[in-house]
């Protein structure tokens, strides 16, 4: 199974957040071993979906806040600049925008698959978020999604009620006050109301040329993904295999269930290499390892799949600039008062 990820612009807006709220974002970041070059404005690597809940949690302890998701969401900036912002605005309507968006959601998370749901009771949002363990993930996410419908709208979108799995939450008036809508506990999935009469809304400056070009950004995102899912792949095979000492395109290819060639050529196409994938993986690993475990150096050489310790020994210098002996010495000296942040 496919490792579940999200684009890294989720992480930027949180960041933002903290920093507005007045929060030791950097101290967060630390406590949850999330890697500052996540936040470059021109990184492509994906966040893990994983990372959410060390996320929250430790906003949480730094905060002091048991509502802290709902609260950072007053602090975040509106969702701009992305290419699904591009499909809904334009659009000739709201509700064509929507929908059409919603086909790309992949683009924000591939985590959540967020549904429109239109019948003769109601119109709403459906499994805004994956479950009942982040809360303040889909507390956040509901006021970012009622703020950045309200910006597409000229103003006119607007809550009418929000449903959560979670059992426990904040004072009903609380919701109130952030939402501008009441909340119900305990439901069987999140939900996020409005009146269809949004859906009709017209965007004023919808341009149909510029919705080709949108939709097709939107499909060349898509298909970097894929390539980027094969990645991801190639790395848990190798994971697999790696202490085997056979680590080879071929033996990869073959725990993958595809051609050596065709797989040489998607990775190609993903802007990278077998002999790249395999050196990061191995790169990464040994650091982790090093810093974080006590495993003899002689141990590691074979965890990370190399014959002989002075192949390893070469590698790592060349990785790092260290040798592993210095590097774990290195790692060892840091403050243990400070919180480690992810190993790079």
């Amino acid at each position: 199974m496919a490792e579940r990820t999200d684009a890294p612009i989720l992480l930027r807006l949180a960041y933002q957040a903290m920093l507005k709220a007045g929060l030791p974002a950097d101290e967060v970041l630390a406590r949850a071993h999330i890697s500052h070059t996540w936040l470059n404005t021109d990184s492509m690597v994906r966040t893990p979906f994983a990372g959410q809940r060390l996320f929250w949690q430790a906003l949480e302890d730094v905060s002091k806040d048991p509502h802290v998701g709902l609260h950072l969401g007053e602090f975040m900036p509106i969702y701009r600049g992305q290419v699904l912002e591009y499909l809904v605005s334009s659009s000739p309507t709201f509700g064509e925008g929507v929908r059409r968006a919603l086909a790309y959601q992949r683009l924000l998370t591939d985590a959540v698959k967020v549904r429109l749901v239109e019948d003769e009771q109601a119109v709403y949002f459906a499994e805004l978020t994956d479950g009942t363990h982040l809360r303040h993930f889909a507390e956040a996410l509901v006021i970012g999604s009622i703020r950045f419908f309200n910006s597409l709208t000229d103003g006119q979108f607007k809550p009418l009620q929000v449903h959560f799995k979670h059992a426990e939450g904040a004072p009903p008036d609380e919701y109130v006050r952030v939402y501008g809508c009441p909340v119900t506990l305990g439901c069987s999935e999140n939900r996020l109301y409005f009146d269809p009469a949004v859906l009709s809304h017209q965007v004023w400056h919808a341009e149909p040329g510029f919705l080709r070009l949108h939709e097709r950004l939107a499909n060349e995102k898509l298909v970097e993904l894929a390539r980027l899912d094969r990645v991801g792949e190639v790395k848990r095979a190798i994971g697999e295999i790696l202490e085997s000492g056979n680590t080879t395109l071929e033996a990869v290819a073959a725990r993958i269930g595809i051609p050596e060639r065709r797989l040489r050529t998607e990775l190609e196409e993903a802007g990278t290499s077998f002999n790249h994938v395999l050196a990061d993986y191995r790169s990464r690993l040994a650091r982790r390892l090093l810093a974080r475990t006590d495993e003899s150096i002689e141990q590691i050489v074979y965890l990370t799949g190399f014959a002989e310790p002075s192949t390893f020994y070469r590698a790592f210098k060349r990785w790092t600039g260290e040798t592993p002996v210095e590097y774990r010495r290195r790692k060892q000296n840091e403050s243990a008062d400070t919180p480690k942040s992810a190993i790079t």
